[in-house]
């Protein structure tokens, strides 16, 4: 059986489609299918159109209105509609929601008062009792949520994100899978913009009423299949006046003009009145001096005294630092040489363990430096830890890979003196080839030169050694097979010859400490 609702007439205007004078009718039996959406701006005639869908319906369909603003309430007078106030818990809206369905009883839960939060929640309460009604109870209903952009909003506002993951998902439950429960969800919204994609984009019919901004314009024309150069009767649209399209109302757009309603809404349309003529000496008694009803409704408030301004945080922490017992030092150890090679020793193992890592050389030193200073706090290692500049010249000689014998003895020491002065990355790279030429050893390669300098790119390698060069640091020749070998003026040394691309991992020691003793 097919129910047509009777929303208004045709009205003449740009859109072809429909006689204008027809009465323009929404198929009942198809809107519960296919669902409705209503885009206005305030002022627009949304609630009124809404209104006339309710009262033209009221007797052949049970009906829930979600009303933030009371405006629906009326409907109880004149159609027996039962008026759910918000002001419960939320146990207590799911189960009203439920026994709603059980009884077939239209209601309008009514949101005035409350703060956007509080609505956001009851509101998901009460879609979550319709929708888990049990299936006994899946009768026909219209659900309509009047601005629907506040419960289902496109983007997160002042309200707290899990209210609003509630209310979208109430919402989102109503358009998507309500209609297998037969709710038929209808939703009203200022801006399409405003409202989630996945709410709206469930609807098949549209009633687009007046907006002002132009991607609302063309959002509306894009939904009703019309050209963008259409959009802009959009703007033109009086109130009350509506382009419609789906197949609960037409297959092409047609523009309505909604008929008449029984009901209004309590705030009604607002008209000019003349102000009240009082002399301003009257007007100022009447709005500074308490009338009689005020006197006797308000008991009389103690003034309090105001609190004491609160302390400022300074002030506190001086506080607790004075009422705090100052702690007994503890007694320090005497340093001693031998207490001082122990910590020597300890440090030198601590920095082997951290070299011990294959990725510990392309690691800044301040990583390096945070690893040290952790190790050295769980080993327990006693005395001021190393600065920054003494942690950067150990791990130079550390990297350098000198061995205890080699770093016993002045020739050494004038090497680490001279690359004290050098800047910091390059100190690592001098001493590097300083050790192979106190030694006698071939000179290090390209890549092993990088690594000194916590680098993988033999290039880099070569631009510190070109540029060391440069400042007459290190002087570097071939031999007659085309090897390379560097010299060292400042200390007399020179490296043997060595291939600058013969890069091979470098090898454990065999046990012999690595680290000049000493910083």
């Amino acid at each position: 059986m097919k129910v047509g609702i009777d929303m208004g007439q045709v009205s003449g205007g740009q859109v072809a489609g429909g006689a204008p004078g027809n009465t323009a009718m929404l198929d009942l039996e198809e809107l519960l299918a296919t669902r409705l959406l209503v885009q206005g701006n305030s002022g627009s005639g949304k609630s009124y159109l809404l209104r006339r869908l309710l009262e033209q319906s009221a007797s052949l369909v049970q009906q829930a209105v979600i009303d933030p603003e009371g405006d629906f309430v009326t409907l109880a007078d004149k159609f027996g509609h039962v008026v759910v106030d918000a002001s419960r818990s939320e146990g207590d809206i799911q189960r009203i929601a439920a026994r709603v369905r059980q009884h077939r009883v239209s209601v309008v839960l009514s949101l005035e008062g409350l703060d956007a939060e509080a609505q956001m929640r009851c509101a998901a309460a009460f879609l979550g009792g319709l929708f888990d009604a049990d299936r006994d109870y899946w009768y026909p209903m219209l659900v309509v949520v009047d601005e629907a952009q506040l419960f289902a909003p496109a983007a997160a506002g002042e309200v707290s994100d899990e209210a609003r993951k509630v209310s979208l998902g109430a919402m989102t439950n109503l358009m998507c899978r309500g209609r297998k429960r037969g709710l038929a969800g209808i939703i009203a919204t200022q801006r399409l913009a405003k409202l989630a994609k996945n709410v709206a984009a469930e609807a098949s019919n549209f009633l687009m009423g007046r907006t002002f901004l132009d991607i609302d314009m063309a959002r509306a024309a894009d939904l009703l299949g019309m050209e963008r150069r259409q959009a802009e009767m959009f703007r033109d649209l009086e109130r009350g006046h509506f382009v419609a399209l789906g197949p609960a109302l037409s297959r092409r757009p047609v523009p309505i003009r909604i008929g008449t309603v029984e009901t209004a809404a309590r705030s009604g349309n607002f008209k000019l009145l003349p102000l009240p003529e009082k002399p301003t000496e009257d007007a100022r008694e009447l709005i500074f001096k308490a009338g009689q009803d005020e006197i006797a409704a308000r008991p009389p408030v103690a003034r309090r005294v105001p609190p004491p301004p609160p302390p400022a945080t300074n002030d506190l922490l001086a506080q607790l630092v004075r009422a705090r017992p100052a702690a007994a030092p503890e007694p320090e150890a005497e340093s001693t040489a031998e207490t001082k090679a122990e910590r020597d020793a300890a440090l030198d193992a601590i920095l082997r363990e951290i070299l011990e890592d294959p990725e510990a050389a392309f690691r800044t030193v301040a990583v390096l430096y945070q690893d040290f200073l952790v190790r050295c706090r769980i080993r327990r290692v006693g005395g001021e830890p190393l600065s920054l500049p003494v942690f950067r010249r150990r791990l130079a000689v550390a990297r350098a890979g000198v061995n205890t014998q080699t770093a016993v003895g002045s020739d050494w020491d004038r090497a680490v003196a001279f690359a004290a002065d050098l800047e910091e990355d390059i100190q690592g790279v001098y001493l590097l080839l300083a050790r192979a030429a106190m030694e006698g050893a071939p000179c290090p390669p390209d890549g092993e030169i990088a690594r000194a300098c916590g680098s993988r790119s033999p290039g880099r390698a070569r631009r510190l050694v070109a540029y060391m060069e440069s400042r007459n640091i290190v002087v570097t020749r071939n031999d007659p097979r085309g090897l390379r070998i560097i010299a060292l003026p400042d200390l007399g040394w020179e490296t043997g010859p060595g291939d600058p691309n013969a890069f091979e991992e470098p090898q454990a020691l065999g046990g012999q400490d690595l680290f000049a003793l000493g910083s």
